[in-house]
């Protein structure tokens, strides 16, 4: 018997794009990661993905999660040379309907159906506040930033561009790693700090400030060198570390995320110990007069491989449901 597929769901970002089906009961089929360098536009990919998975029995509808903010059913990707918008998925490959929905709105969508083996807690384990709004955050290429209002009628994402919100430094030496960004930028934005690239500008920043030569190449080999204990570059994942939990903590403030804050992305897995042993949980909770508030937030890193595709596939149900 040939399985129903009821749609496409996608999520594409700066690096990679990841395609999967749905099928009549929901469950997310035949995921697939394209690399993003080798195709000039997103619909290169769709096309080859599924005429090596339905071929011609293109699925009725497609949910595609994307970097960047979607204008009026457009997406013009912040971090990748593509544009595509949901009229054009329609007349392209003739889906009934299509959504184009921010990658980490469809991360706060699935982080209330995620298992507790999709999750690692930061920090003590807590339980958040039943139907209050939460927030998903994460550095990767660039920084993603969403929230989820919660009712008993739906969930709604809040796609923001909270990554490009101002960097507010902590200490005094956040104000040096400032006055250097700025020298550089102008306005300086979180996302010029907590990203791949932004890493690298912090480990130049401070080896610059400390007067430690800064020889290595990029963000993957001051990584690779902090993880094996090099000292600099190891107080330079500290230092990256408590930059998020400052953010992840004022986030929770300006989201009213009491139900819980969720860490995402691609770099914070690949740390998860520095992150639950250093600066993170410390500097989230460090709030002045509003420190009680954010002590009793949970912080959770994602751990599903395919968590913006179960937020994708929500979306794919409301979808089909506004199409009843």
């Amino acid at each position: 018997m040939k399985t129903n597929y009821t749609g496409l769901v996608g999520d594409v970002g700066g690096t990679n794009a990841r395609l999967a089906l749905v099928d009549d009961a929901g469950h997310i089929r035949h995921p697939k990661t394209y690399a993003a360098a080798d195709f000039g536009a997103l619909g290169e990919v769709i096309a080859q993905y599924l005429e090596t998975t339905v071929g011609r029995r293109c699925p009725p509808r497609a949910v595609l999660a994307v970097a960047g903010p979607v204008v009026d059913g457009e997406i013009e990707f912040t971090n990748l040379a593509w544009r595509i918008s949901e009229g054009e998925l329609v007349g392209t490959f003739a889906f009934e309907a299509a959504q184009l929905l921010n990658d980490f709105a469809a991360q706060a969508l699935a982080a209330p159906a995620l298992d507790a083996d999709d999750l690692k807690p930061l920090g003590p384990v807590l339980k958040g506040t039943e139907g209050a709004p939460l927030v998903v955050l994460g550095a990767g290429t660039g920084f993603g930033v969403a929230g989820l209002a919660r009712s008993d009628r739906a969930d709604v994402p809040i796609a923001t561009e909270g990554g490009h919100g101002a960097f507010a430094p902590y200490d005094d030496l956040e104000a040096e790693v400032l006055a250097w960004l700025r020298k550089i930028h102008g306005r300086v934005s979180i996302e010029r700090v907590l990203s791949g690239r932004g890493m690298f500008e912090l480990y130049r920043a401070l080896g610059e400030i400390r007067g430690v030569a800064t020889g290595l190449a990029d963000e993957k080999a001051v990584f690779a060198a902090g993880q094996a204990g090099d000292p600099f570059c190891s107080e330079v994942l500290d230092r990256f570390c408590g930059i998020l939990g400052s953010v992840a903590g004022d986030l929770a403030l300006t989201f009213g995320a009491r139900a819980g804050v969720y860490v995402s992305g691609g770099i914070a897995p690949r740390m998860v110990d520095r992150l639950n042993s250093g600066e993170f949980r410390r500097r989230f909770e460090d709030k002045g007069r509003l420190s009680d508030y954010t002590r009793d937030i949970p912080t959770s890193l994602i751990v599903h491989p395919y968590a913006a595709l179960v937020g994708a596939a929500r979306a794919l149900k409301q979808l089909e449901g506004n199409r009843l």
